[in-house]
């Protein structure tokens, strides 16, 4: 994983995501995400290579109660489906604000995830 672009003065670089099963949240994130994920060591690179971080199995889920990341997305619809295939669900439906489309997920362990999109959406379920 090159971790030479979370070298950046102000950005978040580093996450550590509570996960009973650190091996089953690697897979969830690589499937939904297209993140680097090394299911052995419980680590994980996002898809841009700015976010590096580990799957924790000693914390515990916050759900929404913490600091709840958003992931950008090209298509809403297309991860919010994945999203349930892979184990998790949607907690909140795509809504709009301004020219963005914004949901809610919970992963398999419970953890919130916001996804985005900019511009108007394939399919508007």
């Amino acid at each position: 994983m090159a971790e030479v672009s979370v070298f950046r003065p102000g950005g978040v670089s580093y996450l550590r995501i509570a996960a009973p099963d650190p091996a089953a949240s690697a897979r969830y994130y690589r499937s939904v995400f297209g993140w680097q994920t090394d299911e052995e060591a419980g680590r994980f690179g996002d898809a841009t290579g700015h976010v590096v971080g580990h799957f924790m199995a000693e914390l515990p889920v916050a759900g929404e109660a913490g600091v709840v990341p958003y992931i950008y997305v090209p298509d809403i619809d297309s991860t919010l489906a994945t999203v349930v295939t892979a184990g998790g669900h949607v907690t909140t439906v795509p809504y709009r604000e301004g020219d963005l489309w914004v949901a809610m997920t919970a992963d398999p362990a419970g953890n919130a995830i916001g996804v985005w999109q900019r511009g108007p959406r394939a399919r508007q379920a």
